[in-house]
Parts: structure tokens; C-alpha cells; sequence
């Protein structure tokens, strides 16, 4: 999820401890455990900061290490720790228990997302993307905004919260059934495909869907039931020829590859060189594919410049190549770190 709805779950959360009679005894015990509840919610996002050292870094590791399973042990007895240090007269298992709940439901609710989480590492580094929820959804953003109204107007917090948590799982398996129904419809067009790539969006209705089969990639839409085609592509798998072999060595091309399981890939030749563009099928937004990785290469397959990440326009591309080039032709190395 985004971080407004991981903080204001935070809240929620901090609002909902107020069951546990420990905390309800004191205003100083609710506003000590609201506080590790709210930082809780964040902490396994704190691997943000890794946007200060490159995009190809944040990519890689993003929802990685700080979403896996010793992480979710590990974030609560920091977070608690730290808040117990200036407020020792709590009792810290408790303090430790509601920490551990937000830290637990950041981590559970981004495997909803498309983009999805590492959260069985390290024994697994598979992705774990549902495909559910979408990132940013309005309903469960405001119906935290209205238990914080009810809370303000003399709703007892526990029991709104409690309320408002439960038919969040109504409104998750309801999701469930209509991302179900989708996958079907389209394993009837395509019994025979071999992934279905899902991703919601904030119409309800509508869906982005990927359909790959032996031979090939279709871009869909399904729309109140109606399946819509947009582009269909040949299943290419990545040729072992010397252009890609010198792309690959880029990590802003490894960290694409580390995260995008469905995608395109092109081989362009230029005036001076090559280009290698890897397209991520599964973010599609007014016909433009915004996820990419390019990696240009000079005729003798140095690397000059490269780029991964959200991109929404050619111009703004060509802008983040050429801000490579120089930092290539300023520090001489043979891989760009953009």
C-alpha cells in the first residue's frame, strides 16, 4: 500500500489497542503505544532511503529484506525498543504485541498489490503479488478517515475499530471473488496460457491483465466483464547475443529483470551504438508502458548511459539517458549508476 494508508492504518491500529486494558488504563500508555503503532506501520518502508543511492538499488531491494520474515521480528523489537526507552512505564510486551501487529499487516497487506512483496525470505525470493488491492485504494483510506471522525465525536476507538477491521475482510474476500471471476473469464479465451499477470485499479470494474502463452504476450483490459485486447506481442524468450551479454552487466538492467516477471524487450541500433529497452507489460497508463529499463552501449558494447524506473514520457526519458551520459563521461566508468 501507499504510505498515507500504511499511517493512517497506524492510527487505526493505535485506535484499536485502546481493547487492551493495559493500555486503555492511562491516556500516557495509549499515547506511547499509538506512537510505536504509527512508526510500525512505516518501518518496513524505511528501505525508501535507498533512492538517495540510485533507482537500480531501491528497485532491487524494495519490499526485499525489509518485508521478509526476520524483519518483521526484528522491525518490532527496534521500534518498541526505542519507544520503551523514553517511556519505561508501559509494560513492554504489550507495547511489543501492538507493534508487532503493524509491522505484521504492512507486510500482509502489500502482498495484495500487484507489485507485491518478498515476505517468505529468505526462504523464498519469490515475489508474492496478488493482485487484489490496488496500491492506493480510496475505500479503505476513507473508512479510516470516518472511524477517525467517529473516534473524535465519542466513538469508543477499540470497538470502531474493531468494527472497521472486520469489514475490511468482507471488503478483501469480496476483492478476492471479483479478481477470481476475471482470471476465469480470461482461462476461457486462453486455456491455454501459462501466467495470468493481474493488476486493479481504482474503478472497481477494471482491471489490467497480462496473458501469456507459449507463443504469445497480450495486453488486456477486463471492463465490467468485457475482455479488451490492446497490444499482443510474440513470446520472445531474452536472446544470449553479444548486445544483450554487455546490457546485462548494467544493474539498472539487473534490478529490472530482479522485479519485472512479464515484459518486452527491444534491440535498436544507432548512429553511435545500440540500445537495449526492456518494457514492463503489467503498468499500462493512457497507452504509455511507464515501468522501463534502457541500456545504451557504444559500437564496441560499452555502456554509456542507462535508466530504470517510472518514466511517463519519451522526453523525460531521453532527459535521464543524457544525465547518464555525463555522469559517465565525468567519471569515466563503464556502468552508470542513474
Amino acid at each position: 500500500m501507499d504510505t498515507a494508508t500504511h499511517a493512517v492504518m497506524g492510527i487505526g491500529l493505535g485506535g484499536l489497542a485502546m481493547l487492551d486494558p493495559v493500555v486503555a488504563e492511562t491516556p500516557y500508555a495509549m499515547q506511547t503505544v499509538m506512537a510505536a503503532t504509527i512508526i510500525g506501520s512505516q518501518a518496513p518502508d524505511f528501505d525508501t532511503i535507498l533512492k538517495l543511492k540510485n533507482n537500480a538499488v531501491y528497485i532491487k531491494y524494495h519490499r526485499g529484506p525489509t518485508h521478509s520474515i526476520p524483519a518483521v521480528l526484528l522491525w518490532p523489537v527496534i521500534v518498541a525498543g526505542g519507544v520503551y526507552i523514553s517511556s519505561p512505564e508501559i509494560s513492554f510486551l504489550h507495547l511489543w504485541m501492538w507493534t508487532f501487529l503493524a509491522v505484521f499487516l504492512h507486510v500482509f497487506v502489500d502482498i495484495f498489490n500487484a507489485y507485491g512483496t518478498q515476505a517468505l525470505s529468505p526462504f523464498s525470493k519469490r515475489w508474492i503479488a496478488l493482485g487484489v488491492i490496488n496500491i492506493f485504494d480510496p475505500l479503505i483510506f476513507l473508512v479510516h478517515i470516518a472511524g477517525f471522525l467517529l473516534w473524535r465525536y465519542g466513538a469508543p476507538p477499540g470497538i470502531t475499530f474493531f468494527l472497521l477491521y472486520c469489514s475490511l475482510i468482507f471488503y478483501y474476500i469480496w476483492r478476492f471473488r471479483a479478481r477470481n471471476k476475471v482470471l476465469k473469464q480470461a482461462s476461457q479465451f486462453h486455456p491455454n496460457a501459462t501466467h495470468f499477470f493481474i493488476s486493479p485499479t481504482f474503478n472497481w470494474n477494471k482491471w489490467h491483465l497480462v496473458i501469456r502463452t507459449k507463443d504469445m504476450l497480450h495486453v488486456t483490459e477486463s471492463r465490467s466483464g468485457k475482455l479488451q485486447y490492446f497490444e499482443s506481442y510474440p513470446f520472445e524468450p531474452i536472446p544470449d547475443n553479444n548486445i544483450i551479454q554487455a546490457a546485462r552487466k548494467d544493474q539498472n538492467l539487473e534490478a529490472f529483470l530482479s522485479f519485472s516477471p512479464t515484459y518486452r524487450w527491444k534491440i535498436r541500433e544507432m548512429q553511435d551504438g545500440w540500445e537495449v529497452k526492456f518494457i514492463d507489460l503489467r503498468y499500462r497508463s493512457k497507452g504509455y508502458y511507464p515501468f522501463v529499463a534502457v541500456v545504451r552501449l557504444d559500437k564496441h558494447l560499452r555502456i554509456y548511459t542507462s535508466y530504470t524506473g517510472w518514466i511517463y514520457s519519451d522526453e523525460t526519458l531521453e532527459k535521464k539517458l543524457k544525465q547518464g551520459k555525463k555522469l559517465y563521461q565525468s567519471s569515466g566508468s563503464k556502468n552508470i549508476k542513474t
